[in-house]
């Protein structure tokens, strides 16, 4: 059975982004990178931001220069920070030297934080090509790489292609539902006018993630339809659900669909 993936597990995608097992460097008689990997984990005791934390990283890439991990890991502070040309070069050589470690992390921050749409499809259809089997989510946990994927080449205007990958990623018997997925795709029904797809969607949604998002797509829904007091109940209901705080959320960035009060409030005076 499928069930609402929730965030338990906020860093899963193909690969880690926790500091590799150094052991495993040892095991394996790669002890430059086990050396490495020991000098970067002492980069823990630090905060991000703190010359500390980068110049054990420096450390780390001195002792060896093709350990990928230390190369995003010294990324952390400059994508926070906003100085994304720095980042990029760093990621850039993490992807370099492990691409299928990498290539997701990437891909689903050109996503979350560029909104450079043709940079994630890239990454992630790269790591596709990679991996066999799941390509994983993305970093906050919330979203399958392949319901990003989608959103991308929606973003780009290609609502087909959208919901083809979508649809086909909802149908895998092990892909856990994600807090958003059916919210979406109702949306992507809407928007290419297929009402009562929409209204399946919106209704699946409602019973795994109750959203203000799904309740104001769907009074939009209804509205398109003709149903005037269906379209009043959803709306009323959005408004109920978003004052008491159950709408999309995400730390860092305003996620693809998302509303806000005003957009409610436009939408009942339009009424």
């Amino acid at each position: 059975m499928k069930h609402l993936f929730i965030l338990l597990f906020p860093f899963i995608t193909h690969g880690s982004y926790a500091s590799p097992n150094c052991e495993a460097y040892k095991l394996y008689g790669e002890m430059s990178k086990y050396e490495a990997c020991k000098r970067a984990e002492e980069s823990f005791k630090y905060y991000q931001f703190t010359r500390e934390y980068q110049e054990i990283l420096d450390d780390a890439l001195e002792i060896d220069s093709t350990y990928a991990y230390a190369y995003q890991a010294k990324g952390y502070a400059y994508l926070k920070s906003g100085d994304f040309l720095t980042w990029e070069k760093l990621m850039g050589k993490a992807v370099e030297l492990e691409p299928a470690s990498y290539l997701g992390y990437r891909g689903w921050c050109r996503y979350q934080f560029f909104r450079d749409y043709k940079g994630a499809i890239e990454d992630i259809e790269r790591l596709e090509s990679l991996v066999n089997g799941d390509i994983g989510f993305g970093q906050n946990g919330d979203y399958h790489l392949k319901i990003a994927l989608a959103l991308c080449y929606k973003a780009l205007g290609n609502k087909t292609k959208a919901i083809e990958i979508i649809e086909s990623q909802l149908a895998k018997e092990d892909h856990f539902i994600g807090l958003y997925d059916y919210l979406h795709l109702g949306i992507l029904y809407l928007e290419t006018n297929q009402f009562e797809k929409a209204m399946e969607a919106f209704e699946f949604q409602e019973k795994e993630n109750t959203l203000a998002e799904n309740e104001f797509y769907w009074a939009l829904t209804w509205k398109e339809k003709g149903d005037y007091e269906k379209y009043s109940q959803h709306l009323e209901k959005s408004l109920s659900l978003y004052e008491k705080g159950r709408h999309m959320f995400d730390p860092y960035t305003h996620q693809m669909d998302r509303i806000f009060l005003s957009d409610i409030e436009a939408e009942r005076n339009n009424d």
